[in-house]
Formats: structure tokens, sequence, C-alpha cells
């Protein structure tokens, strides 16, 4: 990519595209365009074409998209499903439109079947039932997987789509009532550390194995990408070992400072049992991931104390 090219990040302010962005800039591209959600609404799909006949973006990264943790998915199915897949529609179909050049779409691990072999590689898309608790949130992102598939082969378009791994890093989510699991730890620890409780209610057996990937890492892979991968399969982005949500958040409680004892709350629900994710696709193109587990919840928990320390 030449590095006055002009590139959309859709979601720039996300955990994801800020990182996207920050990559971006580090790298020495200079023409990033970014729009707050007061300034285009990605759900209207008039809003979405005079965006793209206005800017004319050359590069488009589909970073945007409505998330949040198991309660979230539970409890809202119909925004999950019903903006997530609208966003995608406008972004892609609306690229194509355009003549945008190179399209990138980011989905995420949930897309894989629960009980599919582990680790998750790309082939085990469709093959087996969703994860109940965020089955809405997989069916839009298998939705904007195939969307790019058919973009390609219908209109020759160069619309790419990689799966990361459960991420975290600055910009996260940490509102308790839709977030995901380490932000929720970190800001669970970290409210009874200010007020000295004996103890932090965690949901479930802290049994389920994930992938964290840190998303600084996450975006120097999609800008890695954009630059050397045109295929049509996806490509997953891992961090290429897994742990337990137990040690985790074990982890998060050190590196935050609580010491008080974690309880395991049995009634509520773990999600997938297992969820590693495979990524000697992208590994065998020349990427790896640079930030360990330990470097990387500790840069999340300084991001956290400088924008909500007081909480």
């Amino acid at each position: 990519m030449a590095h006055d090219a002009r590139i959309f990040v859709a979601g720039h302010r996300g955990l994801v595209g800020s990182a996207i962005w920050r990559e971006l800039q580090r790298q020495g591209f200079t023409n990033l365009i970014g729009k707050s959600r007061g300034e285009l609404d990605l759900v209207d799909g008039g809003a979405v074409k005079t965006f793209y006949a206005a800017e004319k973006p050359d590069y488009v990264v589909v970073a945007a998209a409505k998330v949040g943790g198991i309660h979230a998915n539970n409890t809202q199915p119909v925004a999950f499903l019903r903006d997530n897949l609208l966003i995608e529609l406008n972004l892609i179909h609306g690229a194509w439109e355009a003549g945008v050049k190179k399209l990138l779409f980011l989905g995420s691990s949930c897309i894989y079947p629960r009980l599919a072999p582990q680790p998750l590689k790309e082939e085990y898309l469709l093959t087996g039932p969703l994860e109940p608790t965020n089955e809405w949130y997989a069916v839009a992102k298998i939705a904007g997987i195939k969307l790019c598939e058919a973009y390609r082969r219908q209109h020759g378009c160069n619309f790419i789509s990689a799966m990361p791994t459960n991420l975290y890093g600055p910009n996260d989510n940490y509102d308790l009532n839709n977030s995901h699991v380490l932000p929720a730890l970190i800001r669970k620890f970290h409210e009874a550390k200010i007020a000295s409780a004996p103890s932090v209610t965690c949901w479930g057996s802290g049994s389920p194995e994930r992938d964290f990937l840190y998303s600084d890492d996450l975006a120097e892979a999609c800008v890695f990408l954009l630059e050397h991968y045109d295929g049509e399969p996806f490509i997953n982005i891992g961090y290429g070992r897994g742990l337990t949500i137990r040690e985790l958040a074990e982890t998060a409680r050190r590196i935050v400072g609580f010491p008080g004892d974690i309880i395991w709350d049995t009634s509520k629900p773990d999600g997938t049992p297992k969820k590693l994710m495979d990524s000697s696709r992208i590994f065998a193109l020349g990427w790896r991931p640079r930030t360990d587990l330990e470097t990387g919840v500790r840069l999340a928990y300084g991001d956290f104390q400088r924008r909500f320390g007081g909480i």
C-alpha cells in the first residue's frame, strides 16, 4: 500500500479499530479516514453510500461491530444479529460500489462450532452447531465472511477476512454488563481493591480455555495481511497458546493487586468449553505476536487506570 493511500478504518475508536489506526500511523500511513458513530451511522445504508461517494477510500478495514460478552449476547439477540448484519452489508456492498481496491473484514473466533476439534482450524467453519450464548453474533460474523467471498466470486473484489481470537488492550470496554472477560476481571478486581472487599465473584467454573491476543499485535497482523495476503480463505489470528479463565483471573488479580479471594459462581454459564485458535497459516506467512500475557495485562490495566482509575 502506498503511504498516502486513503484508508478507512470503520470503528476506529474501539479496541480493534484504534489499534489498527495506531499501527497504520506507526508505519507511516498519512491519509487515514475515521468517523465516529455520531458522524456516520453504519447501520444506515444511505449514509454509508454517501460517505463512500464523498471520501473515496482506497482501502477499507471493517473493525466496526456491536460486541459484548455472554450476558449482552443473551439479552440483546436482535441487536447483535440485525445491527451487525447491516453494518457488514452496508460497508461491504458500499466498498464494491465505490471501487475500493481492497477490504479487510474482521470476524470473531465465536464463528466456530461449540464442540469443534481443538485448536480451531479455518476449515472447521460450519461443521457443527454454534455456542448458544453467542450464536446471534456468530451468525452475523459468518455472514460477513460469506459476503466477502460472494463479492470476490461474482465481482472480482479483493475482499479478505480474518478471524481474531479473544482480544484485549487500550480502549477496551469495561462496562460490566456487556464487556468481555478480561476487561470485566480488571474492573472487578480494581473496584474490589479500592473498596477493600474480601472477595470477587466470577461467572462460571473458571475451567474454559481461551487464547488471548493483545490488540496491538492484532493490528500488526491486519496491516500485514493488507499488504501480503490476497486469498479468498479467511485466516485465523491468535496468540498460539491458551489458558483457563481461572488462570486468567489469577493473573489479573495479581497484576491489579487485589489480595482477596475469587469465588466462582457455577450457576452462571461458562460458554464454549475450549476455544483455542490454530494460527499456523498466518504464522507460515511470516507474522508472529510480540506481547506475552503478563506484559499485555499490565498494559491493559494501565489503560484502565488512566481512563477509569477513579471508579
